[in-house]
């Protein structure tokens, strides 16, 4: 098959990624659900020169693949799509994970991203948001869709630091300047330095990852600007505690003080299968209040949970109610349910009590 042949169906079949490996046939991954488009396995050389073929068409220069064995970069098909690429070798081979990357930024309400996510998110000025959840778990786009409402409502600077970028925002009410690592930076610390002396509004930060980043965009936070960003954890306890164990001992109940200040709030997510053949998100949402930042502060994280389920009123809830909450209306099996819950135990008690 030819790139294009292959990028064009992934587009008219809505897969979410592409995989060109040698020794498969050119796969897709529609609705979570992995399927081989034909029976025509790729050979080595095949796959050499399907990537060499991407690399030809982002115009970008292929040495530093070749030399580490790993490339993250990104491009656009006018007329099609954009595209995420992680290029990679694997048994001395080069392969590819390719994720189709619409080029409007979705309406988040046809997403089924709850209001609350957006329109908190937005009032805020300052601050620190987090979004988290596994990868693949739809993380991107819900941050595409926070930045476009902010980019529709208020006047501001926006930067993204992105690795790479995804979506691309065009300047409405705001300026959005988007930086993608290792193109227009060096890296994700270097951009984040640099970016508190560009007049930034809202710093989206594509991943906190390392002590060196989540320091600085503490910094960032404190110093008054609005930092959105992403860790690849599940449920605001283990965000909470993450961030905090990546500093030594000795720097952690000053972290925990910090964060009790800075943190506005963690929206947590993932993809689940449901019952019509399509994956939707399921979210969690905690909501800094007085309690909850005592409780950041004392180090007793592990009570965040029962403080979120009494606040619904406020608009917070676990992944659990929401997960139930999609069960009950016939979204969801129920193996579907137990699989994702944070605490299946209970909600095998919750359903034997609907009976």
């Amino acid at each position: 098959m030819e790139l294009m042949e292959i990028l064009k169906g992934a587009v008219e079949k809505k897969a979410s990624d592409i995989f060109i490996i040698s020794g498969l046939a050119v796969t897709y991954k529609e609705n979570g659900i992995i399927t081989k488009q034909n029976d025509n396995m790729i050979l080595p050389a095949e796959a050499e020169r399907l990537i060499k073929e991407i690399y030809r068409l982002a115009g970008r220069d292929i040495s530093r693949y070749e030399e580490t064995g790993d490339d993250d970069f990104s491009v656009s098909v006018k007329g099609l799509s954009r595209f995420r690429i992680s290029a990679y070798k694997q048994r001395g081979s080069m392969a590819a994970v390719i994720r189709v990357v619409e080029f409007d930024i979705p309406d988040y309400k046809e997403l089924n991203i709850p209001q609350e996510v957006i329109t908190d998110t937005v009032a805020r000025t300052k601050g620190l948001v987090l979004v988290t959840g596994p990868a693949g778990g739809g993380k991107s786009t819900t941050l595409a869709c926070i930045i476009d409402e902010i980019n529709k409502q208020r006047n501001s600077h926006i930067i993204t630091l992105e690795d790479p970028i995804e979506y691309l925002h065009k300047n409405k009410k705001s300026i959005i300047s988007q930086r993608e690592i290792n193109s227009d930076s060096k890296s994700y610390i270097v951009a984040l330095r640099a970016c508190l002396r560009q007049s930034p509004d809202v710093i989206l930060l594509g991943e906190m990852r390392d002590y060196e980043t989540i320091s600085t965009a503490l910094t960032a936070a404190e110093t008054g600007h609005l930092v959105i960003s992403t860790l690849h954890s599940v449920g605001a306890q283990n965000t909470i505690d993450r961030i905090i164990d990546i500093f030594p001992p000795s720097q952690q109940q000053q972290v925990r003080i910090q964060l009790s200040q800075l943190l506005c709030s963690v929206i947590s997510q993932q993809l689940i299968p449901c019952e019509d053949g399509i994956l939707r998100p399921a979210f969690e949402i905690m909501k800094c209040n007085n309690a909850i930042r005592n409780m950041i502060r004392e180090s007793k994280t592990h009570q965040i949970d029962t403080v979120i389920t009494a606040s619904g009123e406020s608009g917070m809830f676990t992944m659990d109610s929401y997960l139930m909450h999609m069960y009950r209306n016939g979204q969801i099996s129920k193996s579907e349910l137990i699989k994702h819950a944070s605490h299946p135990d209970i909600m095998l008690r919750k359903i034997g009590e609907d009976k």
